[in-house]
């Protein structure tokens, strides 16, 4: 198995707020990672305290992972088969595109 992939996608809107939006938003974080081709199918969720361990199965093949609802981050670890990890730094950058619009301030004006 390959080494899991990280991303930390840092926050300013507390821990609550941020499991707030990935309790309501993960399925359709995964929903938008298939516009980029990538076929996201039978996604699981099951929370920990502020962890949520998921599943899916991406083009053909599972993938599972933590994350990990951090006051002023989140840390998501996903194991990727050997197959999906030659394409992991696209998973990478299309995971931290989506998760800073999930978690950006909405009350902050530029």
């Amino acid at each position: 198995m390959a080494k899991p992939l990280t991303v930390t996608i840092p926050h300013q809107i507390g821990k609550a707020e941020a499991r707030k939006r990935i309790e309501t938003g993960f399925a359709d974080l995964a929903t938008k990672m298939g516009g980029s081709g990538v076929k996201f199918a039978n996604v699981q969720q099951n929370w920990q305290n502020d962890r949520l361990h998921f599943a899916a199965n991406v083009a053909g093949q599972k993938i599972s992972g933590r994350l990990d609802v951090l006051e002023d981050s989140v840390k998501m670890e996903i194991d990727l088969p050997m197959i999906l990890a030659a394409i992991g730094n696209a998973i990478r950058g299309k995971v931290q595109e989506q998760g800073r619009i999930l978690l950006e301030d909405k009350t902050k004006k530029d």
